[in-house]
């Protein structure tokens, strides 16, 4: 038993958080380019992955959370094919994930706090209440008075760019997927998400940071573990065509 539990504990040490095997996603998906992915992120990697096209970033982060249909290939998440999984599986998983979307995915008929909420209530077994709490926490940490209650486009830019962070962060996530979360971000907030990032990377969490330049990670580029640049022909190094 001790055997088996230490070799479970080996393989949760040494797998990737997440890994493109060859993965070809199917022709014109949106604007990202059928072609062979390949990206292996263990825990606490942080990959930054430049990316001009908002569209095609946006598909990339897609695809690695098992949402776009791939033609050859594999994407595994925490040790897990996306397409061995079911339904319920997927969800269950995607709870595991943090994420910040280009367009916000903001829903204004309803309040902010909902907003934030949702993924975690949908995706986990979390008790209301606690999340309700750490939401609350988290929001005063980005530099909210606490959780906002009005609909999203009643917010600020900068408001909007805080409740980004906090939905994303809520759920102590093994994976976070961040596309340009530092657009609208004051120096404060840059400070905030920083210093949380670098928490959670030292939880074991594996981060994708996707930008179209490197404003928003300039100060924290030596603290990343490599750099990419997302074109028509998949992923290429930065450093070869800079």
């Amino acid at each position: 038993m001790s055997e088996n539990n230490d070799y479970q504990n080996e393989r949760q040490i040494i797998d990737p958080i997440l890994e493109l095997i060859d993965a070809r996603p199917q022709f014109d998906e949106g604007g990202l380019s059928s072609v062979r992915y390949n990206l292996r992120l263990n825990p606490g990697d942080c990959v930054l992955i430049e990316s001009k096209d908002v569209q095609q970033a946006a598909k990339f982060t897609d695809m690695c959370l098992g949402l776009v249909d791939l033609t050859e290939g594999q994407i595994r998440c925490m040790g897990l094919d996306w397409a061995d999984l079911d339904e319920k599986r997927q969800a269950a998983l995607r709870g595991r994930v943090g994420r910040i979307v280009s367009n916000g995915g903001w829903i204004d008929l309803y309040g902010t706090h909902m907003n934030i909420l949702w993924p975690q209530l949908y995706h986990t077994k979390i008790p209301e209440k606690v999340l309700i709490q750490r939401a609350v926490k988290l929001g005063i940490k980005f530099g909210l008075p606490g959780l906002p209650v009005d609909v999203p486009n009643k917010l600020t830019a900068l408001d909007r760019s805080r409740a980004d962070c906090v939905r994303a962060f809520l759920g102590n996530p093994s994976l976070l997927l961040l596309e340009n979360p530092m657009g609208n971000a004051s120096e404060d907030l840059n400070i905030a998400f920083l210093e949380m990032l670098t928490e959670v990377r030292n939880q074991g969490c594996a981060v994708i940071w996707l930008a179209p330049d490197d404003k928003g990670w300039k100060n924290y580029k030596k603290d990343t573990t490599f750099q990419l640049r997302l074109m028509d022909d998949g992923l290429v190094s930065a450093k070869k065509r800079s």
